[in-house]
C-alpha cells in the first residue's frame, strides 16, 4: 500500500511563489511507487488540493483530511514545503502535533524560535558554540531612537525583518542618514526589526538532516554575490550570485563549519532539513552565526538540492529518507 502524503505549499507571506517552486521539485522527486502525493496549496482563502482532472477539493481542517468522490483521505505524513508563515514559524507544526500527524520539519517551538532571527540570535549566543554579531531588536509599537542604536552598534549594519525570509525588506546601511528609511522598509514586512553589525567575511552555508536516526551533514556552499549582499534578486536571479558547492575552503574551515552546524542542529533540537548560514571572518579566523533556516528552498537550483547532488545523492533518495525519518514513532 502506498502511503498518503500531503505536500503543503504556498503560505501567507511574500515567499509564496518560492514555496510553490520548492513544492514542484519535492513532488517531482517523491517516489510515486511508494507515496500517493496530494499537493495542498495553503492560502488565507482556503487550503485546497487540485486533482489531475482540475477538480478542486477543500481540506477539512477538523482532521486535515480530503473527501474525494466520497472517499475520506487521511494522511500518513505531511511534507511541509511552505517558506514563511504558517509553515515555517511553528503554526502548522503545532496544528499537526495536535492531530498527531507526522511532518517533515522542526517542531513547533524550534520552528518559532528560529523563525525570529533576533530571539534565535540570543539563544545561539547563550550556547557558546559560535560567535553572534552584535545587534539591536526593535518593535513597531515601542519607541526607538536610530541615533541611540548607532551609539551601541558600529556601521555598516544590516536591517532586516526579525521574522521573514528570502531577504525581503532587508537593507545594508552604511551611514546614519540611511538608517531611518531602512527601518521603515523592514517594518513594512514585520512588526519587529533586527539591526546587526556587518561582519566582513565569506558566506558559508550548510544543510543537515537526519536519516535512520543519524545526523547527515551535506557539503558546504560558499555564496559569492555580485551585489552588496545576498538579497532577493541575488538569491533568485540566475547569474547575480555565484554559489560554489563544495565550497573552496580549507579542511580546517570545513571541519569548523561542520562541527558548529552539527552542534547547533542538536542544541536547537532541529528535525528534518535545516540549513545553517555562517560568515567566516578571515581576518580573525572566527565563525559567525547568520541564521538557521528550517524550511530552506528546494527549487532545482536552491542551495540544499545543490548540496545533495554534490554529496552524490539523488533528490528522490534524499526526500525519501527525510519523509521516512519523520514517520518513525
Amino acid at each position: 500500500m502506498k502511503k498518503n502524503i500531503a505536500l503543503v505549499a504556498g503560505g501567507y507571506s511574500g515567499e509564496y511563489v518560492i514555496s510553490v517552486q520548492s513544492a514542484e521539485t519535492i513532488e517531482k522527486n517523491l517516489d510515486s511507487s511508494k507515496y500517493a502525493v496530494y499537493k495542498i496549496i495553503v492560502t488565507r482563502e482556503g487550503w485546497r488540493h487540485t486533482a489531475t482532472d482540475g477538480a478542486v477539493y477543500e481540506i477539512d481542517k477538523n482532521d486535515f483530511s480530503l473527501n474525494i468522490g466520497g472517499n475520506k483521505i487521511k494522511f500518513d505524513a505531511v511534507f511541509i514545503g511552505i517558506h514563511g508563515t504558517p509553515g515555517e514559524d511553528g503554526r502548522l507544526q503545532g496544528y499537526f502535533e495536535m492531530l498527531d500527524i507526522p511532518y517533515t520539519s522542526c517542531g513547533m517551538v524550534t520552528s518559532a524560535l528560529t523563525f525570529n532571527k533576533s530571539y534565535c540570535n540570543k539563544v545561539v549566543a547563550a550556547l557558546n558554540v559560535v560567535n553572534v554579531s552584535k545587534s539591536a531588536h526593535i518593535f513597531r509599537d515601542q519607541p526607538h531612537d536610530p541615533a541611540a542604536i548607532l551609539q551601541e552598534l558600529r556601521l555598516p549594519v544590516f536591517v532586516k525583518p526579525a521574522e521573514g525570509g528570502s531577504s525581503i525588506g532587508m537593507s545594508k546601511v552604511k551611514t546614519a542618514e540611511e538608517l531611518p528609511a531602512a527601518i521603515e522598509k523592514a517594518f513594512k514586512e514585520d512588526n519587529q526589526v533586527l539591526i546587526e553589525e556587518f561582519i566582513k567575511g565569506r558566506e558559508l552555508t550548510i544543510g543537515l538532516y537526519k536519516a535512520n536516526g543519524v545526523l547527515n551533514v551535506l557539503p558546504i556552499t560558499e555564496v559569492v554575490s555580485s551585489k552588496e549582499f545576498f538579497d532577493y534578486e541575488a538569491k533568485y536571479t540566475p547569474g547575480v550570485s555565484n554559489e560554489i558547492t563544495p565550497a573552496p575552503v580549507s579542511d580546517d574551515i570545513t571541519a569548523l563549519v561542520q562541527k558548529t552546524a552539527s552542534a547547533l542542529y542538536n542544541k536547537l533540537n532541529c528535525k528534518g532539513i535545516t540549513r545553517i548560514d555562517f560568515i567566516y571572518e578571515e581576518a580573525t579566523g572566527k565563525l559567525y552565526f547568520l541564521e538557521a533556516n528550517t524550511m530552506p528552498g528546494q527549487s532545482e537550483n536552491s542551495l540544499v538540492p545543490q548540496q545533495v547532488r554534490a554529496a552524490g545523492k539523488t533528490l528522490q533518495e534524499f526526500y525519501g529518507e527525510v519523509l521516512e525519518e519523520c514517520m518513525k514513532k
